[in-house]
């Protein structure tokens, strides 16, 4: 079903203040050696901002090589292990891509992650990456790379194997929960029970701009009657 290679275990030691935000834990710098990873992630990283990261279903933020690669070209700037704020770089799996709910085996220590939801680009990135018009232009490209949680803890170092062991069938990619879903896909989604708390809760999102879009194109129609 697919199998990369984790290039780079990054986490942030210390806060970087940034003009206008103050501290972040944005700047993930790679770890030598294997990284303990449990429920919250990686024990040697942290979490400043506990109101839109870390929990359970965004215990661990995986980035592609090949999306880091195509951004590096366009900004014409080295992109190093952890620029993007991810604890993982991963070569040979398209992350963005993953299915909602995708399994990875990682290593040979027993570690086992689950892909949520995207990542939304915020102000703290757009100052972090001082680029023009960040925001937009990572929404726009749309590689949003992907947090996972975590179904069995253990360790994990750069040149580990990712492998995924299960693809859900129901169609929806991590991606599509923020960009270009198809919103019936999506809405059956919603009928799985056992759903982590924040796909239900971006599902969700994506299932009511439709019907609230949908509901104005009616009224559109029906002024024009």
């Amino acid at each position: 079903m697919g199998t990369g290679t984790v290039l780079a275990v990054c986490a942030a030691g210390q806060d970087v203040v940034l003009d206008g935000i103050g501290p972040s834990a944005i700047d993930k710098r790679p770890l030598t050696g294997r990284a303990e990873v449990h429920e919250l992630g990686l024990a040697a990283d942290h979490v400043r901002d506990k109101k839109h990261h870390g929990g359970v279903d965004q215990a661990v933020y995986a980035y592609a090589e090949s999306d880091a690669r195509r951004w590096a070209g366009e900004l014409g700037r080295e992109l190093p292990y952890g620029w993007f704020g991810e604890n993982l770089r991963i070569d040979g799996i398209d992350v963005t891509d993953a299915f909602v709910g995708e399994r990875w085996q990682v290593g040979d220590d027993g570690l086992v992650l689950e892909t949520t939801i995207p990542r939304v680009p915020c102000r703290t990135f757009a100052v972090w990456a001082g680029e023009p018009r960040w925001v937009k232009r990572f929404m726009d490209q749309a590689d949003f790379g992907a947090y996972l949680r975590v179904l069995q803890p253990g360790t994990v170092a750069a040149g580990d194997s990712v492998t995924v062991v299960h693809r859900p069938d129901h169609g929806v990619r991590v991606r599509h929960l923020l960009a270009h879903g198809d919103p019936e896909a999506i809405r059956a989604l919603l009928e799985h029970e056992d759903l982590p708390a924040k796909v239900r809760r971006e599902a969700q999102r994506v299932v009511t701009r439709t019907d609230r879009s949908r509901g104005v194109a009616r009224q559109g129609v029906a002024h024009k009657s």
